[in-house]
């Protein structure tokens, strides 16, 4: 807790709104797309440009005050009950540049602005499943976009980015540059909270034809569409991208009838290029029982997001995830019992979204993502509301006891709730951890930035000498 006097001072800083509880601007500033997980922090500042946010870390550094940073909230991962939540919604500049095949965001943009932008110049980039949410967020974090396994993870197209870092200092951070290189690698795939970043570039790929959509299985289905799917996913190109999905879906009026309270399971799928190979990869997936609704075909990439049908309105939830090494008989059939049609699971959705591909390659220089060899991707989410919240958390902590003979960590975007510090481990490598510790104690000594899947200190250098 500061004083109010901390403010006031914090006020003639800065040019956006400082705003402390009960004010009008707290509530938009700690508002984000989970409403069970909305901060608390002691104020709130909405940032109006680049140097606020540096003011506001000096102002706060000089009085030892932790700092969190929101723009979209989909990355809260832990609730921030004191110091200061500095809220870059606002910041909203969006660049293309054709000729270089890049695209510069500030970290107030969603994806779903970035694809408006590129895709009528023929370009894409690596987002996820969901257009609302943050890209710089996401991108810090790694990054694992829908179409990964032909692109990569995120952080691998960074191309510069913009940080102000514990010190207040602005740095300019590029792809090959040996200024700074620790903290450029730590800032891609670490989340971390190194600092603030103001703005990215990334590059893109060009394309021309897409093909995407999805199947969606009666309940009755889910064994047999597990185990085609298991042996489907072997045999598809690296640059094809899949997942399949255990639904749990409440008897509700907006959704389609066949659908209401049933347990469906939905095969997701694209790849760029033409009609004619993705019908023939989809064909025998196709073949499997008879689909409720089959919506694969060629798309304007736009609606991407129809792949899978991610809620764009905010949602309540609890998640997790974990990453497999691969999909054998014993988990497959571990899954089934936990999540597949008949369990009866609280869970909403639990998908297993095959890795591979590009996710597998080494980056393009030195980045903090964990994980870049594993099979599968594990993520299970559910309604974090009474009375559902406490069905939610034990299914899920039951799900994660079942399936952890077969884990291979995590990714720290997907991974859920953080916890203490040991919970945050298995989103990075022993060794990928080690760099972020050290890179924390190099960049944030103060350790300000501490809240969400922040890395904690070393207990070497946390210790008082």
């Amino acid at each position: 807790m500061f004083q109010e006097s901390d403010l006031a001072t914090l006020r003639t800083l800065v040019h956006g709104t400082v705003s402390s509880p009960g004010d009008p601007g707290y509530v938009i500033d700690t508002s984000g797309y989970n409403p069970s997980m909305v901060q608390r922090p002691d104020a709130t500042l909405g940032a109006a440009g680049v140097e606020d946010i540096q003011n506001a870390i000096r102002w706060a550094a000089q009085r030892e005050i932790p700092l969190g940073i929101q723009a979209t909230g989909h990355g809260a991962a832990a609730l921030m009950d004191s110091g200061l939540l500095i809220n870059t919604s606002r910041l909203q500049d969006i660049v293309v540049d054709p000729e270089a095949g890049t695209v510069t965001v500030g970290p107030g943009v969603r994806w779903g602005q970035v694809l408006e932008e590129i895709v009528p110049e023929g370009f894409t980039g690596p987002h996820g499943s969901s257009g609302t949410v943050g890209t710089v967020g996401y991108v810090s974090g790694g990054g694992l976009p829908l179409m990964g396994r032909a692109l990569g993870f995120a952080s691998d197209h960074v191309f510069s980015l913009d940080v102000v870092t514990a010190d207040g200092r602005l740095r300019r951070l590029e792809s090959g540059n040996a200024d700074d290189a620790e903290l450029f690698a730590a800032l891609r795939g670490g989340k971390g909270n190194f600092g603030v970043i103001t703005s990215m570039t990334l590059a893109l790929t060009g394309f021309t034809d897409f093909y995407g959509g999805g199947i969606m299985y009666p309940q009755d289905a889910g064994p047999e569409v597990l185990h085609a799917f298991r042996e489907w996913t072997s045999q598809l190109p690296p640059d094809a991208s899949a997942s399949l999905a255990f639904l749990h879906l409440p008897d509700v009026p907006f959704l389609p009838e066949p659908l209401r309270g049933t347990a469906p399971v939905h095969l997701r799928f694209g790849k760029f290029g033409s009609q004619e190979t993705g019908d023939a990869l989809l064909e025998p997936m196709r073949h499997l029982s008879t689909p409720i609704m089959d919506t694969a075909g060629p798309m304007d990439y736009r609606a991407v997001g129809s792949i899978h049908m991610d809620p764009d309105d905010p949602v309540p939830a609890l998640d997790r995830g974990s990453l497999l090494s691969d999909l054998s008989g014993p988990l497959a059939d571990e899954l089934l019992n936990q999540v597949g049609p008949g369990s009866e699971s609280p869970l909403m959705m639990t998908e297993i979204r095959l890795m591979g591909g590009m996710l597998a390659a080494d980056p393009p220089v030195p980045d903090a993502v964990s994980g870049r060899g594993a099979g599968f991707h594990l993520y299970s989410v559910g309604l974090n509301v009474p009375p559902a919240a406490d069905a939610t958390a034990a299914a899920l902590e039951q799900l994660n006891t079942a399936i952890e003979p077969y884990t291979a960590g995590a990714l720290v975007n997907l991974q859920g709730p953080s916890g203490g510090d040991p919970d945050r481990h298995p989103a990075w490598e022993p060794e990928v951890f080690r760099r972020l510790q050290a890179a924390k104690t190099t960049y944030d000594p103060q350790n300000l930035f501490r809240f969400g899947h922040a890395v904690p200190m070393s207990q070497v250098q946390a210790e008082p000498t």
